[in-house]
C-alpha cells in the first residue's frame, strides 16, 4: 500500500505510449538518519535532565527525602521540564519531517521525461523531457560509493538543472536516463526517416 502511494503522482500522469523505466528510491542511510535525530534528541534531552537533577542534588535543591534520580525530576522547575520535552520533540519532529519527506517524493524516469516530485500537501513538481537533457552527474564521496548512495544531478538543455535527493545506486539511475535519452534519439530518427519515405 505505501509503494503504491508514493508513485500515485508519477502513475497518474504517464502520458499515451509513455513508459516507466526507473524509479529512485532513498538509500537505506536515509532512515538511519532519521532515527538518529530521534536518537540525538534524546541524548540532549536525557543530559540536560542528568544535569538539572545533578544541579538541584549539589545545590541541595532537591529535598532530601527524594535523593534518587527519579525522585528528583517532579521537583525540577517546570522550565527545565519543557526545555527537556522541546528537546526531545525537536528530534522526533526531525524524524516525522524526513520520513514525510521520504514518502511523498517520487523521482522517476520514462521513456519520454524525468519527474521529481515533492510535496504531501503543497506539491511541487520538476520534469525535464528527456530530449532536453544534456548530461547527468552523480556525485558519490568515498561512503556512498562503498554503500551505494549518491547525489544525481540532471544538466538540461537551456532549462537549468534539476538536484535530485540523495539516491540508492546512482550510477544505476544516471544508466536509465542515459538509456531514455539514447532509445529517444533512436526513436526520433527513425521518425524522422518514416517521414521521408
Amino acid at each position: 500500500m505505501l509503494r503504491r502511494m508514493t508513485t500515485f503522482y508519477v502513475q497518474e500522469s504517464l502520458g499515451r505510449g509513455e513508459k516507466l523505466i526507473r524509479f529512485g528510491r532513498f538509500h537505506w542511510i536515509y532512515d538511519i538518519q532519521a532515527a538518529m535525530a530521534v536518537f540525538w534528541g534524546a541524548i540532549i534531552a536525557g543530559a540536560t535532565l542528568w544535569g538539572a537533577v545533578f544541579l538541584y542534588r549539589q545545590t541541595g535543591t532537591c529535598p532530601v527525602a527524594l535523593v534518587s534520580f527519579w525522585g528528583c525530576v517532579p521537583a525540577l522547575h517546570w522550565g527545565i521540564k519543557t526545555l527537556v520535552f522541546v528537546l526531545f520533540a525537536m528530534g522526533l519532529w526531525g524524524c516525522l519531517h524526513m520520513m514525510v519527506v521520504k514518502i511523498s517524493t517520487e523521482i522517476a524516469v520514462t521513456n519520454r521525461r524525468l519527474i521529481f516530485k515533492r510535496g504531501l500537501v503543497s506539491r511541487q513538481v520538476e520534469e525535464m523531457n528527456i530530449d532536453r537533457i544534456e548530461g547527468v552527474e552523480v556525485s558519490q564521496g568515498i561512503l556512498g560509493r562503498i554503500l551505494g548512495y549518491g547525489r544525481v544531478v540532471v544538466h538540461g538543455m537551456g532549462i537549468g538543472r534539476m538536484v535530485l535527493p540523495t539516491m540508492a545506486n546512482p550510477v544505476v539511475f544516471r544508466k536509465a536516463v542515459q538509456w531514455a535519452r539514447n532509445h529517444q534519439e533512436e526513436e526520433d530518427h527513425n521518425n524522422g526517416r518514416n517521414r521521408r519515405d
